[in-house]
């Protein structure tokens, strides 16, 4: 069932989520976010497509999320990203980074990477795919930080945090660690480690996230997550 939606702004803000940051969406840098993004929509080609921008909170609402997975920024070549970070579309190439997490997942906990890229499975099983940053210009990396959404994407991490419910938040590489002071460690878990990129993979490799992930998760009482993805061919079936 597709949740109701309000719409602030150009942005598509999924119900379960709207009470958790009305207070964000009322402030005037939000407004101001708004306003940026969509002037750059008229004068370049941004990603991920309009309407996509909170599809992450979308896959997994609210009273859901299990796993909070910080990335950074979308991706910013063509087709690829859609909304929810390390995720790409069906059918492209699978990026440097999200290829070094499926060899991690591997090494883990002995799952086969997938033939696509494409995480929903994930997502609908209560991983957040958060990027701090929602929007990017074509081919222009970070080309919309410091623009506001970080403050939002803070909003939406100390949101998680404030629950009752325990969660498993992961931070790859020094950014996402950054974010750490936003979570009550006391409530829940944090899963540091290296960025998965090419740049800092021989650290990311040999971490073991997945099984750490999973262990904290039965901690709580609750189901491991399943990691394995579904074929390319099924989820087109």
């Amino acid at each position: 069932m597709t949740e109701l939606v309000e719409t602030v702004g150009a942005f598509e803000v999924p119900e379960s989520w709207q009470e958790a940051l009305a207070g964000e969406l009322a402030k005037p840098y939000f407004a101001e976010l708004t306003d940026f993004v969509a002037a750059q929509r008229a004068e370049h080609q941004v990603f991920p497509p309009s309407g996509q921008e909170f599809a992450a909170l979308a896959a997994t609402p609210y009273d859901k999320v299990r796993v909070l997975v910080l990335g950074q920024d979308p991706y910013h070549d063509d087709n690829q990203a859609h909304g929810m970070s390390f995720s790409v579309q069906p059918g492209i190439k699978i990026p440097p980074s999200l290829r070094n997490i499926y060899k991690e997942l591997d090494a883990d906990l002995g799952v086969p990477a997938p033939d696509h890229g494409y995480l929903m499975t994930w997502a609908e099983q209560g991983v957040l795919l958060l990027n701090a940053v929602l929007t990017v210009r074509a081919h222009e990396a970070n080309s919309h930080k410091g623009k506001g959404w970080e403050k939002f994407t803070d909003a939406v991490i100390s949101a998680v945090s404030a629950r009752e419910e325990p969660c498993v938040f992961v931070l790859w590489g020094n950014y996402a660690k950054k974010k750490l002071p936003l979570i009550d460690t006391t409530r829940h878990v944090v899963v540091q480690g290296a960025h998965p990129s090419p740049l800092s993979a021989k650290l990311f490799f040999g971490s073991r996230p997945f099984s750490q992930i999973n262990e904290a998760l039965v901690e709580f009482g609750g189901e491991p997550i399943d990691w394995q993805l579904p074929k390319l061919a099924d989820l087109e079936a």
